[in-house]
């Protein structure tokens, strides 16, 4: 049995409800995605905060944890796990952080990151 389903020309409507919800999608995403650059970096070890540093130096910064020496770096405005002795070496892998609310954690070694601007951006977690 054939089908008798046939494309047809799209008519005004379907056009104008297309545009509108580019126009839509585009604005909401102008309006709610903020990619501002960071002004500071916070650094955790534990659940007690361990220092806040400008982010407008080159430094490195090696903390003491648990398991070992966690080596941090901030350069041209942007900050990483450098090395840590943790196995997986996820941290490290996160790669360079520039933009608020970007975070890094070293679960093992208990030393996390999270790079601060104006205002904490909302996420999912946020309520």
């Amino acid at each position: 049995m054939a089908s008798a389903f046939r494309w047809s020309k799209p008519l005004l409507g379907d056009v104008l409800v297309i545009l509108v919800g580019l126009i839509f999608v585009t604005c909401l995403f102008k309006a709610l995605w903020h990619n501002e650059h960071a002004a500071k970096l916070q650094i955790r070890l534990g659940d007690k905060i361990y220092a806040t540093y400008s982010l407008d130096q080159n430094r490195n910064i090696d903390i003491q944890g648990p398991i070992g020496i966690t080596r941090i770096v901030i350069a041209n405005g942007k900050a990483r796990f450098a090395s840590s002795p943790c196995p997986n070496q996820y941290c490290v892998h996160q790669g360079w952080l520039s933009h608020k609310g970007q975070a890094a954690i070293c679960l093992p070694n208990q030393v996390s990151l999270e790079l601060l601007g104006g205002e904490k951006p909302f996420d999912s977690l946020n309520y």
